[in-house]
């Protein structure tokens, strides 16, 4: 039997993940499900092995609330609970065959881009039946990380759900299909009072098109202008996934996310370090060089835009490339290197990627043969037209993979959702 036929036939009972209330437990509660919380950093209680609840969690469940959550390790990566049968053991077997060490797949290759990267799985020796997810942190070069987590798609439902599950994904966001996405949760940096303003999944509920771009406009917005810059770093990097799901027939997402992050600090030459931590941003209203800054990255905004338009109407008109699915079986994974920063212990990270068998200047998947080829994909990935605004303070991941099935279409849904986000964010740089 087939894996795609396999993975349907497990798919039959599956669940819908229920998202729950991303406000927190401290801060002051402000009209329009917004919770207000200062950046002072609180004391978290550790859990299995040192581990800590994941502090910039805006959607999903969370580690005390729901039998499943999200923690942070102290190596620095993130422990996401397995989901019960089917969800969890497909989101494992999704991350395992995309980072499958012996993939020449440029297709999975280049999904690795855009997705958090992937370490195995982990468990406790004091609950070895509790089974976690080790991926990176996205936010962890942050110093203040702005994060939104939005839902992309026509529908939060995947073809095998009930009826009934059906009906209650409607009702909760009834114009998922017309939208094509649904605001999850944000979590924003205020310069005027350093303070975090936190909107949980009512406030996305409440957004449509009517009222979508404001909802928006609220996670760029510093409490004194409109970051601009981050808005622009974040279209581009939506493109670049928008073009890898056009080029792509194998696979369809249904009820997964963006998970969009900026950095929130006004001064982004200081080194990223853990949240809280020693560099602190200056204090609003003193400094006017955080004003100057920020108005310098939203003057040099308008010169790009033309270039932006460009490649949103040569991505909205690209024409689809079926691919010939690849139905073989779930491979170990593999892990990619990356540079651990304050929000871990670097030792235990580097150890980690040693572990796995992993070279600093190893291409992912990649022998010496198609050093080319990964470079240029790597280009493609992190490379910008002239012009246009550095990337290099904006994260854009694809998280959440409990229903992602084989597929030999493109995923309209998806590509319908991008290109409306796209929409939205392109109008906001223009006015």
């Amino acid at each position: 039997m087939s894996t795609q036929h396999r993975m349907m036939d497990t798919s039959l009972a599956l669940e819908r993940l229920e998202i729950t209330s991303s406000v927190g437990n401290r801060g002051t509660r402000l009209p329009g499900s917004v919770m207000r919380e200062k950046t002072v950093p609180t004391s978290a209680h550790t859990h299995l092995n040192g581990c800590v609840p994941l502090t910039h969690q805006v959607a999903g469940h969370k580690y005390g609330v729901d039998k499943v959550g999200i923690l942070q390790h102290p190596d620095g990566t993130v422990l996401k609970q397995l989901q019960p049968p089917p969800r969890g053991p497909r989101e494992m077997q999704f991350y395992s065959m995309v980072y499958a060490e012996d993939t020449r797949d440029p297709c999975l290759l280049d999904l690795q881009g855009y997705l958090p990267k992937y370490y195995g799985t982990w468990s406790s020796p004091d609950a070895p039946t509790e089974l976690y997810l080790r991926l990176e942190d996205v936010t962890r070069r942050f110093r203040k990380p702005c994060i939104m987590d939005v839902k992309i798609g026509q529908r939060s439902y995947d073809p095998f759900a009930s009826q009934e599950k059906r009906q209650q994904q409607i009702r909760k966001y009834p114009l998922m299909e017309e939208i094509g996405f649904l605001v999850l949760g944000m979590r924003v940096y205020k310069l005027d009072s350093d303070t975090f303003d936190t909107y949980d999944q009512h406030f996305g509920r409440g957004l449509d098109q009517d009222t979508v771009k404001d909802g928006l406009s609220k996670f760029f917005h510093n409490g004194e202008r409109l970051r601009k810059d981050a808005m622009a770093a974040s279209v581009l990097k939506v493109q670049q996934i928008l073009r890898w799901f056009e080029e792509q027939s194998r696979f369809h997402f249904y009820a997964s996310s963006l998970l969009v992050v900026y950095e929130g600090s006004p001064d982004p030459a200081v080194p990223a370090t853990t949240t809280g931590g020693a560099h602190e941003p200056h204090s609003p209203g003193v400094d006017g060089g955080d004003r100057e800054v920020l108005l310098e990255y939203n003057n040099n905004i308008e010169q790009s835009l033309s270039t932006m338009y460009a490649l949103h109407k040569q991505a909205c008109t690209r024409p689809h490339h079926a691919a010939t699915p690849d139905n073989g079986g779930w491979r170990r994974p593999a892990t990619v290197a990356q540079q651990p920063n304050g929000n871990c212990n670097p030792r235990a990270l580097e150890k980690l990627n040693q572990e796995r068998g992993e070279g600093d200047g190893e291409q992912r998947g990649g022998g010496r043969g198609e050093e080319e080829e990964g470079s240029e994909r790597m280009k493609m990935r992190g490379g910008r037209a002239q012009g246009q605004p550095e990337g290099d303070n904006v994260e854009v991941r694809m998280i959440d993979f409990a229903h992602v099935f084989p597929s030999e279409s493109p995923d309209e849904g998806y590509i319908y959702g991008l290109k409306n986000l796209l929409r939205v964010l392109l109008e906001m740089l223009e006015e």
